[in-house]
């Protein structure tokens, strides 16, 4: 049993509103990733107590794992994971290292309207239809999320944006596997 000093933990209500409200906690969050990253297990032991299950990244962030998804969250995240996938694609076919890209790369009006406009098929189905609905209801959500934050000229990708990654490598695995049975 871990001992929890609840006097150490100086930034507790601020990380467990983060947490709960779904954000990722990342290095750019610079008080409240220390103190996670210092007190690690007393702050899984806390949270594990409470009923959440703290998870941490070696690529630099902190979440609240979880196994429920409302209808909602379903579709703010198939409309992420579709943005992170078409940049992915998008870098690579302007012969940018797509990785590199990805977390380098101002992602300004321009290129969300660019998105956009190539995709469109695929946007139309979450009711995307220009480089403003881009920004409104999928990078503002990312920087609640803690996947993005907002810059001078648009949006910078985070690291917690691997978790969508390792989803979509994922899902391409099992379309790969799937397709040799």
């Amino acid at each position: 049993m871990t001992d929890i000093n609840l006097e150490d933990l100086t930034h507790l209500q601020a990380i467990n509103k983060k947490l709960t409200s779904g954000y990722h906690i990342s290095e750019q969050d610079t008080l409240m990733w220390q103190e996670l990253d210092q007190h690690i297990d007393a702050y899984r032991a806390l949270f594990n107590a409470l009923g959440h299950d703290l998870q941490h990244d070696s690529r630099g962030f902190y979440f609240f794992g979880s196994d429920e998804s409302t209808p909602n969250m379903g579709k703010i995240s198939r409309a992420i994971a579709l943005t992170i996938y078409i940049l992915i694609e998008h870098y690579a076919n302007t012969g940018k290292d797509p990785m590199r890209a990805l977390f380098d790369e101002v992602n300004d009006l321009e290129l969300m309207q660019t998105l956009v406009q190539i995709n469109k098929h695929l946007f139309d189905q979450l009711e995307i239809f220009s480089g403003s609905d881009l920004r409104k209801d999928v990078y503002l959500r990312m920087v609640r999320l803690g996947l993005a934050r907002e810059v001078e000229n648009g949006f910078m990708l985070q690291a917690p944006i691997y978790r969508y990654i390792d989803a979509l490598m994922e899902v391409n695995e099992e379309t790969y596997l799937g397709d040799d049975e």
